[in-house]
C-alpha cells in the first residue's frame, strides 16, 4: 500500500514541474502566467515564447502523464493504479504545489497518459484534433472534438468502463479549469487593452 501511495504522491509532484513558467523565466520573459492568455502550457508557451519554446512544454508535459503511467505500471500491474498516477499528474499540472496552485489546463499530460492507457484511440484523438484545427482554428472546439473522439472510440471498443469514464473525466477536468481560469484571462485582456 505504501507503494501505491507513493506513485501517486511522485505522480503528482512530477506533475507540478511548472515547464513552462521555468523555460519563461530562462528565455528572460518572467511570469508566462502574466503573458498571453495567461495558461501555463504549450499554447500560450508557442504564442509567447516561439515554436521552439511551446513544442519543449508540449513534450515535457506529456512526459509527466506518460512517465506516471510508467511508473506505475512498474510497480503493480493494477489497471487502477495506472488510472490514478495519470490523474494525479495532471493534478499536479493543473495545481502545482510549487507555485501557489496555479498551473495550466492539462491537455498534453493528459494525452501523455492516455497514449500508455488507450494508444490506438489516443492516436485517433489526436489526429482528429489536427484535422478539426486546420478547419476551424479554433483549438478549444478541435480539442472537444478529439477528446470526444477518444473517448467514443473507448467505450465502442467494448472498454471497461472505469477507462471509458477515466478518459470522459479528463476532458471535463480541462474544461473545468478552463472555467477556473477565465477571471485571470479576462483580466490580462483587460490590462492589455488599456496598456494599447
Amino acid at each position: 500500500m505504501s507503494n501505491v501511495l507513493a506513485v501517486v504522491l511522485a505522480a503528482y509532484v512530477f506533475g507540478s514541474v511548472p515547464t513552462a513558467l521555468i523555460l519563461s523565466h530562462l528565455m528572460g520573459r518572467g511570469d508566462i502566467r502574466l503573458l498571453g492568455d495567461g495558461n501555463m502550457g504549450a499554447r500560450n508557451a508557442t504564442h509567447v515564447l516561439g515554436w521552439g519554446a511551446g513544442a519543449v512544454v508540449a513534450g515535457v508535459d506529456f512526459s509527466k502523464g506518460a512517465l506516471a503511467v510508467a511508473a506505475a505500471r512498474q510497480v503493480d500491474s493494477i489497471p487502477w493504479l495506472q488510472l490514478a498516477a495519470g490523474f494525479a499528474a495532471v493534478l499536479g499540472h493543473d495545481f502545482p504545489v510549487w507555485v501557489g496552485f496555479r498551473g495550466g489546463q492539462g491537455m498534453a499530460t493528459s494525452l501523455g497518459g492516455l497514449s500508455l492507457l488507450m494508444p490506438e484511440a489516443t492516436l485517433w484523438g489526436v489526429a482528429a484534433l489536427a484535422a478539426a484545427y486546420l478547419v476551424t482554428r479554433n483549438f478549444d472546439l478541435s480539442a472537444g472534438i478529439g477528446l470526444g473522439l477518444l473517448v467514443l472510440l473507448e467505450w465502442q471498443a467494448g472498454a471497461p468502463t472505469a477507462w471509458v469514464a477515466y478518459a470522459g473525466s479528463l476532458f471535463v477536468m480541462i474544461a473545468i479549469k478552463k472555467w477556473l481560469d477565465l477571471p485571470r484571462r479576462r483580466a490580462l485582456m483587460h490590462s492589455a487593452t488599456r496598456r494599447a
